[in-house]
């Protein structure tokens, strides 16, 4: 709905089985909201804070800056959200409304129709977006029984399911792309069954060493990996996990693949996001898989 070239603000309620301080929490606590919202760096409910996330859609990066206008706590956080290299501002508010044990939320996005005529800024990508974020991934945030346990990093591959699957079990092709920017892996053993050990050492761009040791618990080809890991800095702190790989196949070749990781207490992930930077360590290796696939697709094609 338009009047006078102004949209009808985008609204999507929800409510939750969860008291305001603990839906606030998850609002404004950056380490809660990475886990349901976006891998922010840093956020804080403060009148004036900047912050910025990049987001990847269909192969194409929007760089997310937004500034935090108002914050009444446990009631209300509002911020603007435009797009860096793109005209337009809008302003996106949360409104929290308590009702006996339960808390309903208000999410109100003003100021679409400023943003470009293009067809990645239509009004329905971001109904699409909203109710994906409020109905599914905080719903499941408070559902969860392993919120705080866990980490979850997605990433779409221009591939076919069965290469990229080749390239996560064969350890001559996991060799080339494993671990973050700057690091290396040394693999000692893959032995890639139910059962098997995959032995390998990380090698950090600062010199210090990584070994992981990690056991094969469910390979269901070319759908679904599972390990238990365990692994850390040598002389310094480790940290176990269950690891869940899957492959779902978007197209023929297109292939989405998610990372997920269960640790045995929220002690335990907070330990390895801060000391390890677990988070923006695994999609610079989703990165650099990316780029493996691409120039073996190259070689296999020139």
């Amino acid at each position: 709905m338009t009047t006078n070239n102004v949209t009808e603000p985008l609204v999507v309620e929800r409510t939750f089985d969860a008291s305001a301080s603990q839906l606030w929490k998850a609002l404004t606590e950056v380490e809660e909201m990475r886990r349901w919202y976006f891998d922010l760096k840093e956020f804080r409910a403060e009148p004036g804070f900047e912050f910025e996330f990049t987001v990847e859609h269909e192969g194409m990066r929007y760089c997310h800056q937004c500034r935090v206008t108002e914050v009444t706590p446990e009631r209300k956080i509002a911020y603007t959200w435009r797009y860096e290299g793109h005209e337009g501002e809008s302003l996106v508010t949360f409104e929290l409304f308590p009702e006996g044990k339960r808390t309903r939320l208000k999410l109100t996005h003003s100021g679409l129709e400023t943003f470009p005529k293009l067809p990645s800024f239509a009004r329905h990508n971001f109904e699409a977006g909203w109710t994906e974020i409020i109905g599914t991934q905080l719903q499941t945030y408070f559902d969860n029984p392993f919120s705080g346990r866990e980490i979850v990093i997605s990433r779409e591959f221009n591939a076919p399911r069965e290469l990229v699957w080749e390239a996560m079990s064969n350890p001559k092709h996991v060799v080339n792309w494993w671990g973050p920017r700057g690091f290396s892996t040394t693999i000692e053993t893959m032995d890639f069954r139910v059962g098997g050990v995959w032995k390998h050492v990380m090698h950090g761009p600062d010199g210090a060493n990584y070994p992981n040791q990690s056991v094969f618990k469910e390979i269901t080809k070319p759908e679904r990996i599972v390990y238990s890991h365990g692994g850390g800095r040598e002389g310094g702190p480790g940290a176990s996990f269950e690891a869940t790989w899957t492959f779902a196949a978007l197209g023929p070749d297109r292939t989405r693949l998610t990372m997920r990781m269960v640790f045995p207490t929220a002690q335990d992930h907070d330990l390895v996001v801060k000391e390890f930077g677990a988070i923006e360590g695994g999609k610079q290796t989703l990165e650099r898989l990316a780029e493996f696939l691409a120039d073996r697709q190259e070689k296999q094609t020139g």
